[in-house]
């Protein structure tokens, strides 16, 4: 498998590129190299075939990553079909997990992180399509304090064990705040803004995605177990599980055993709800670490240094509530026949194939064991707190 800087390239750098954008967290891209035109620039004769240019660049850096991305998600849709008890995107998933034991060659990074998280904001805002705007403001409200609740609790228990372990403050706060909003976006929107070395943040994304992938494959079976309904597991896997992507795997999993969507839409808004506590979670941290730069030193650093409302804000949830709009009123005011809300749903369910075929090949088990006894158990830790506290706010609510 492609060895060089792998926490760097396929962790931490991809999901920086998360918040740049549209949020992403794996999409791990930069500019394009733009080939020479051959030309002289004569004032803008030129940008015509340098735009060209730089599509077709980018075309050849993307697209044999994301072909081999297709490739895993193709058969693994067939075998989900099959085994819906396991479900497309675990199968795509464990496929991507054995191909990337094996060295692949460099040119296929690029189309594999943006699968990863490009692929997946799109398979989002495709399952958008096929629900009610009215249901995802709904379902939005009702979980509010489940969110609050859960976010509190993480916050607090990482703030706590990484004193009494004595864990790097930078560490704590950014698996905590990993592990409450968002995963790697929040910890790639967090670290700026609290000065955090690229150790820490490393570690805290090692952590935070270990958990993603164990979360992937048990809370399917673990809410089987527990007897939940369907508005119950999407409800408590939109709360408890870190990462965008494993919520929505989860989703589908559920989904595949149980044969009903209601589960993966109410992850799917739930988790979405929970993203947009980036914003007010970062300033906070943006002034406090300010105020307290003032304190030690002469001058300080500005408040908020390296913080940026555009760059974290996850603007692909606004394309999904268009999408949920255009559902609800355009469609049926156009006459649009639901098969093509159905079809688009659908294709959404694919994409999440496709991403979660990315997550696997940039996925190193042994390496993220090893990040640290220290940082792992505090991120458990706070996992099992959160999910607990979300199976109990949600027993106190009746949900379940």
């Amino acid at each position: 498998m492609n060895e060089k800087e792998e926490l760097k390239e396929s962790e931490i750098e991809p999901i920086k590129e998360e918040t740049a954008g549209l949020a992403s967290a794996e999409a791990g891209e930069s500019p394009a190299p733009v080939p020479p035109t051959g030309g002289r620039e004569l004032g803008g004769e030129q940008k015509g075939p340098r735009f060209v240019s730089a599509v077709w660049a980018w075309l050849r850096a993307v697209v044999p990553g994301l072909a081999l991305c297709v490739a895993i998600a193709v058969p693994s849709w067939f075998l989900g079909k099959l085994v819906p008890v396991i479900g497309s995107a675990v199968f795509a998933i464990v496929i991507g997990m054995v191909i990337a034991f094996f060295r692949r060659p460099q040119w296929l990074e690029r189309g594999i992180k943006f699968s990863s998280k490009k692929i997946l904001q799109a398979s989002i805002v495709f399952l958008g399509f096929n629900m009610n705007f009215y249901t995802v403001v709904q379902v939005g409200k009702d979980s509010l304090l489940i969110i609050l609740s859960t976010i509190a609790t993480a916050l607090i228990v990482s703030f706590v064990l990484s004193k009494l372990m004595k864990i790097p403050s930078a560490v704590g706060t950014l698996v905590g705040v990993g592990s409450s909003v968002c995963g790697g976006s929040a910890i790639a929107a967090t670290a700026p803004v609290i000065r955090a070395k690229d150790g820490d943040v490393a570690t805290a994304i090692s952590v935070i995605f270990l958990f993603n992938v164990i979360a992937a494959f048990t809370f399917p079976a673990l809410g089987t177990a527990l007897g939940l309904s369907d508005t119950g597991f999407g409800m408590w896997a939109g709360t408890a599980v870190n990462d965008t992507s494993s919520v929505v795997a989860a989703g589908n999993s559920w989904a595949s055993m149980h044969g009903s969507d209601v589960a993966l839409n109410y992850a799917t808004i739930v988790k979405l709800t929970r993203t947009l506590a980036i914003i007010p979670i970062t300033l906070v941290l943006a002034i406090f670490v300010g105020v307290r730069a003032k304190r030690t030193a002469n001058g300080g650093e500005a408040s908020g240094a390296g913080f940026s409302f555009v760059k974290i804000f996850p603007w692909f949830v606004l394309f999904f509530l268009a999408a949920a709009i255009v559902n609800t009123w355009a469609f049926p005011a156009m006459g649009v026949p639901s098969g093509v809300s159905s079809f688009l749903s659908e294709a959404g369910k694919f994409m999440i194939a496709v991403a979660m075929a990315a997550i696997g090949l940039n996925t190193n088990v042994i390496k993220l064991v090893k990040s640290g006894g220290k940082p792992i158990l505090l991120g458990f830790v706070c996992w099992v707190c959160i999910a607990g506290v979300s199976l109990g706010v949600q027993s106190a609510l009746g949900i379940l």
